[in-house]
């Protein structure tokens, strides 16, 4: 077996591993459920790589024991987290009152901390009433799955494909799949914006942010992205395309109930809400805030900090493609869910997907656009010597020849912009 087999064989079995470790630690009974099922078809997955070296087939078996199989049976029996029910109840409140939001919840389960655009995937099941198809997992994984598609090129779906097997993706997609959608149109739109198209970047922009506030993060850097190639109109142009339809797939929602909005999609989860959020990790900012006001107010603190840091980088040093833009919001991302006065460690898996899948998106378009700047070296005459010329040199005569004429056999050396390396 070559080196590569064995490095498949050995993450497969990593795999088994951490699946199994669900059945023995977790109180979750679809989480017990996945991880028997996921085990078994990451060890087949690794029998499969070191014995036949098909790694598509390993990752077709994986694929099954670890999604299809277990979707399939948490779906028919309706078993899920309660993630699942709360979309699909929102759903249902949206298509009767207008709103997903309950006036007066008394209870965690009745909280939806989500935004309006989150109640589309439970619409199905108002729609088509108890049953498989209106499961807003399945439409949650479509989503994803639809946006991999075009976000990955057909040369590197076998390490996406990979990913998606993965308990990083298989897990959630199996048991919630709430987060998928967000992760999918935030990579869309850095692949737009990769490639220079602005429009399409800022729609997909405005499905992920009207999902949840999490992903509006990923607003200042696609128009970072888009800024440093394809010019600083295009990124005005995204923004707005971006924020207006956000806003215009929220408002009708939030003018309708706007203080149960506020207090179930941001007082809530930050631990500021009526009742006690579920979300209290051992992480950073929740340690701070359990500290009591002062250390709350020192967990904000530090969360400012960090978005403004991570703000300034945009600035300064501006992702030039689609992988170094999921990066960054990757990195922005793990800083506000460490920094939260209220999180949990699952929040995590969203910028480790975002960072996994970088390497594997479609860079787009490689030449940058270079802003105006008032440096000699790039002043008018500078920028139109380095411009290509739209016309060919003229053809001398002997006639006309003379000293300054180039010969008519010698190749004229065109200077290109700059650009940056994939």
């Amino acid at each position: 077996m070559n080196e590569r087999a064995w490095w498949w064989c050995g993450g497969w079995l990593a795999a088994a591993g951490w699946a199994w470790s669900f059945p023995l630690l977790s109180g979750l009974g679809p989480h017990r459920s996945w991880g028997w099922c996921a085990g078994v078809g990451y060890v087949a997955a690794a029998l499969v790589a070191a014995g036949s070296r098909r790694l598509g087939l390993s990752v077709a078996v994986a694929t099954a024991g670890s999604v299809v199989v277990p979707l399939l049976a948490l779906v028919l029996t309706g078993r899920g987290q309660s993630e699942v029910t709360v979309i699909e109840r929102s759903g249902a409140l949206l298509l009767h009152t207008g709103t997903p939001y309950l006036d007066a919840p008394q209870a965690v389960e009745e909280y939806t901390p989500y935004l309006p655009g989150m109640a589309l995937f439970g619409l199905p099941r108002a729609l088509l009433g108890p049953g498989p198809p209106g499961d807003a997992r399945l439409w949650c994984a479509g989503v994803f799955l639809l946006c991999l598609v075009r976000c990955v090129p057909a040369g590197r779906r076998l390490r996406a494909g990979a990913l998606v097997a993965s308990p990083v993706v298989a897990l959630p997609l199996t048991v919630s799949g709430v987060d998928l959608p967000l992760t999918g149109l935030c990579l869309l739109a850095v692949v737009h914006a990769g490639g220079r198209r602005p429009v399409a970047a800022g729609a997909a922009l405005a499905g992920a942010c009207a999902l949840k506030w999490t992903a509006w993060p990923a607003l200042a850097v696609v128009t970072a992205l888009l800024a440093a190639t394809a010019g600083r109109r295009a990124a005005l142009r995204g923004a707005l395309v971006g924020a207006g339809g956000a806003a215009l797939l929220v408002l009708p929602a939030a003018l309708r109930s706007p203080g149960p909005l506020v207090q179930q999609v941001f007082a809530f989860p930050l631990g500021r809400g009526y009742l006690p959020t579920p979300a209290a990790s051992p992480l950073p900012g929740r340690l701070l805030a359990d500290l009591g006001p002062v250390g709350w107010c020192a967990a904000v603190g530090l969360l400012l900090a960090a978005g403004l840091a991570v703000a300034h980088s945009l600035l300064r040093h501006p992702p030039l493609d689609a992988a170094a833009a999921a990066r960054r919001l990757a990195l922005g991302l793990a800083a506000a869910f460490l920094l939260a006065p209220a999180g949990r460690f699952g929040y995590l898996a969203l910028p480790l997907l975002l960072s996994l899948l970088a390497p594997s998106l479609n860079r787009g378009p490689s030449r940058s656009w270079a802003p105006l700047s008032s440096s000699p070296t790039t002043s008018r005459p500078a920028r139109a010597a380095s411009r290509p010329s739209s016309t060919p040199w003229p053809s001398a005569g002997p006639a006309t020849a003379s000293w300054s004429t180039p010969p008519r056999n010698r190749a004229r050396t065109v200077t290109t912009p700059h650009s940056p390396s994939p």
